[in-house]
């Protein structure tokens, strides 16, 4: 090994300036972070006290949300995130306040700090948990995050007093099923359930996507020989990639049986999604990278062509959207029913929850008449928007407002007076620029 032994000393001087500096730039990140969650968890503080002068009904929900969507709409994140981290903010510093005096003077990072809370979450006691942090804290100071996480999980076990079915109950009433979006058209389905549950449903899809592949293989070879170069191709997939395979075919063909009504309303209901496809797209293979304009799945995840096609093919309705060449905004829905065809139009216009940096999809929407309807306000396009259930109580609970202007533009007014504007969408569809500039 001769790794920076032919290094000059002003090499190595410059190299123990860097680690320094980047010692010292870790040190003040962590101290900003610790700021950060001080002031989220400081206007948590302030949305109860609020509530708790006023007498809210709901235990100062309402106004946590709106406190949310105040700062939300000022960082441009989405104020779920907002409110995400005000409890995780005031969870530390109120519960763990010496773990957040040591982040906040660098001596441990924002990674540790989250590993130690996490594994304390459940001691109730203060004296315990003021042991434990303490204990946690020299740890952290000498060991990595990944290292960290295995010793303070066995160390919160010594000041457990809740037995481990207690807490056991507790966390799987955080059960769920959630999407995270990725590249290339794909997205992961991920699931929170009981260990056991979890590590049966993989090893039930391990066997059988082994069981595939075996007979798969033994096909194959029965196939070479009674057919010779004319056999039918070997499946190729791999045990990963039949799991997902086998994952989606039992969700989206099985009936849940443990869960079904006496007249089987369950197992009638199907898989429903909302895909835009340029005409182009669904007319020609695929076009060179960088000239092809992919389908949206539901306004938010670019799809391939191919697979567009597969499920354009197989579609038992279409809605064909009309659009303008140039701007591509949306001129018209093409459908029969007028309600239908409004709701239709506004899916297509809004794309997505239109409080500022809502990203749930339209058809998970609610339909809101900006002018309420019951005080004269008309059902029309221009007058009606999507906004998820979380906004529609918003924007009727709480001192947000919202106007809607010329283009579908909508203009919320925040409780500060802030006014923040949201644009509809730009659609997923094909637009034509002159080769050359027009004379007039």
């Amino acid at each position: 090994m001769t790794a920076l032994l032919d290094a000059t000393d002003s090499q190595m001087a410059m190299l123990a300036d860097l680690v320094a500096g980047l010692e010292a730039a870790e040190k003040t990140l962590s101290g900003m972070q610790a700021a950060r969650d001080g002031l989220l968890a400081m206007a948590g503080r302030l949305a109860v006290e609020i509530a708790r002068d006023a007498r809210d009904p709901d235990g100062g929900d309402m106004a946590i949300r709106s406190v949310a969507a105040e700062i939300g709409a000022a960082q441009r994140v989405s104020d779920r995130t907002i409110e995400r981290r005000m409890s995780d903010a005031s969870w530390l510093v109120d519960r763990f306040p010496a773990v957040w005096a040591a982040q906040g003077q660098g001596r441990i990072s924002a990674a540790h700090s989250r590993l130690i809370v996490d594994a304390g979450a459940h001691l109730d006691d203060k004296t315990d948990r003021e042991r434990f942090a303490a204990e946690a804290i020299a740890l952290a100071e000498s060991e990595s995050p990944n290292r960290l996480r295995r010793l303070v999980r066995r160390l919160a076990e010594r000041f457990q007093e809740r037995t481990i079915t207690e807490r056991h109950r507790t966390a799987r009433r955080q059960r769920r099923v959630w999407i995270t979006e990725l590249d290339d058209g794909m997205a992961d389905l991920r699931m929170r359930g009981p260990a056991a549950l979890v590590h049966g449903m993989y090893d039930r899809l391990s066997q059988m996507a082994h069981a595939v592949q075996k007979e798969n293989t033994q096909r194959a070879k029965a196939a070479a020989r009674d057919g010779g170069a004319d056999a039918a191709p070997r499946d190729e997939r791999t045990i990963d990639q039949l799991r997902a395979d086998l994952l989606a075919d039992l969700v989206l063909t099985g009936s849940p049986s443990g869960h079904d009504t006496a007249d089987g309303l369950l197992g009638a209901i199907q898989a429903r999604i909302e895909i835009t496809v340029p005409a182009f797209a669904l007319m020609t293979d695929d076009g060179a990278a960088g000239t092809e304009t992919p389908a949206e799945l539901d306004g938010v995840a670019p799809m391939d062509a191919e697979t567009a096609r597969r499920f354009a093919g197989a579609a038992s309705g279409w809605t064909r959207l009309l659009t303008h060449p140039i701007s591509g905004a949306v001129l018209a829905v093409d459908r029969y029913r007028p309600s239908e065809e409004l709701r239709r139009h506004l899916r297509a216009r809004d794309q997505h929850c239109r409080f500022p940096g809502c990203g749930i999809a339209a058809r998970k929407c609610d339909l809101d008449h900006n002018h309420d309807a019951a005080t004269g306000g008309p059902t029309v396009h221009t007058n009606l928007s999507t906004f998820c259930r979380r906004h529609h109580m918003l924007k009727h609970h709480s001192p947000w407002h919202v106007t809607q202007r010329k283009g579908g533009v909508l203009e919320w007014t925040s409780p500060t007076g802030r006014v923040y504007i949201d644009h509809p969408p730009p659609p997923n569809t094909v637009v034509f620029t002159d080769s050359e500039p027009s004379p007039f």
